[in-house]
């Protein structure tokens, strides 16, 4: 081999091993119930990273780890889906990519929760779905974690009904500070991130977000072990997390909405409502992005999306919908960059 090429190659694989291998330093963060914040927003940061390094964390459950055993109401949680976080990212400038690879994700602990709370899920009651019927009432369930076969137990509370649901640990939550100074509630999803609720946030994929204020100021939370599609009744398999991410920055590149990629797959997430304006945004912005790093016309990539997209329904139940669109990679060109 020539050995000018040789060292060209090198130095590709060096920059590769800089952006996402296990080349950067390991910052180490435990959060309680003391240290969690409620909203995404400008606040001081609780650790530093630099492009490269890694995350070691943990999250607490959507209701503050404090439901524990039957009897436990929903009442007992101080707020819903407390974060972790900020995490100050170095260099990160409005207009850049904040790029986070999931490495690990672990459920850390032995039991998950999933609730009815009154005025919220898809076939209740809401603020937003008001109805003159009155609310569901509060129920809770409890799913003992089964670290051997990776499954949780759904355990009914009008029979002796009981199946085993395989984990799938993902964040529900995982954002960043919104734009214009704004300071979001955790339980919304957005052009920032947040309570996307989208089991595309798990172990192995790469999370794109855009920049909006310096340092970008990264937060997560709301662990699920599983989910089904939408989340109807309103919750996951809610449990605490054990997480290893890894951050880098793509800079002078602006997205509008969160992005996932893995190996097999690119995909385009779209939070709004109604549903079907929820879906435009998805699509739309897969299109531009393949569009732009992949370099079909626009119409071809909208054509080709006809054909082979995919849309996946994460939540219908939020302040915001959620709907990730994909398209798998073998059907895309060689990228351009």
């Amino acid at each position: 081999m020539d050995k000018h090429l040789a060292r060209l190659l090198s130095v590709v694989a060096a920059l590769a091993t800089t952006a996402f291998g296990q080349t950067g330093s390991v910052v180490k963060y435990h959060a309680g119930i003391n240290d969690v914040k409620y909203v995404y927003g400008v606040a001081d940061p609780v650790a530093r990273l630099k492009p490269g390094d890694i995350l070691d964390t943990n999250t607490l459950d959507c209701f503050g780890n404090a439901l524990k055993k039957s009897g436990d109401t929903l009442s007992m949680a101080k707020g819903d889906n407390p974060l972790s976080g900020p995490f100050y990212i170095e260099g990160a400038q409005p207009g850049d990519t904040l790029a986070v690879k999931i490495l690990d994700l672990q459920v850390d602990g032995d039991t998950g929760v999933g609730a009815l709370a009154p005025g919220f899920g898809a076939l209740n009651a809401t603020n937003y779905t008001p109805m003159l019927h009155p609310p569901l009432p509060e129920k809770v369930w409890f799913y003992p974690i089964n670290h051997v076969d990776n499954t949780a137990t759904f355990k009914a509370l009008d029979s002796d009904f009981s199946v085993k649901i395989p984990l799938h640990p993902f964040f529900g939550c995982i954002g960043v500070a919104p734009a214009n100074g704004e300071a979001r509630s955790s339980i919304v999803p957005a052009e920032f991130g947040g309570n996307m609720d989208s089991p595309e946030a798990s172990a192995g994929n790469i999370l794109y977000l855009p920049v909006n204020v310096s340092g970008a100021l990264l937060y997560m939370g709301d662990g699920h072990a599983a989910m089904g599609d939408g989340e109807v009744a309103g919750t996951a398999i809610e449990v605490p997390l054990h997480a290893r991410l890894q951050v880098n920055l793509i800079k002078g590149q602006k997205i509008n909405w969160p992005r996932f990629e893995n190996d097999q797959a690119i995909m385009a997430l779209g939070a709004y409502r109604p549903l079907d304006d929820c879906v435009r945004i998805a699509f739309s912005e897969l299109v531009s992005w393949i569009h732009n790093d992949y370099g079909l016309s626009e119409l071809d990539a909208y054509e080709l999306l006809s054909e082979v997209g995919k849309i996946h329904l994460n939540e219908m139940v939020d302040p915001n919908y959620v709907v990730i669109a994909s398209i798998e990679k073998k059907y895309l060109p060689v990228r351009k960059h």
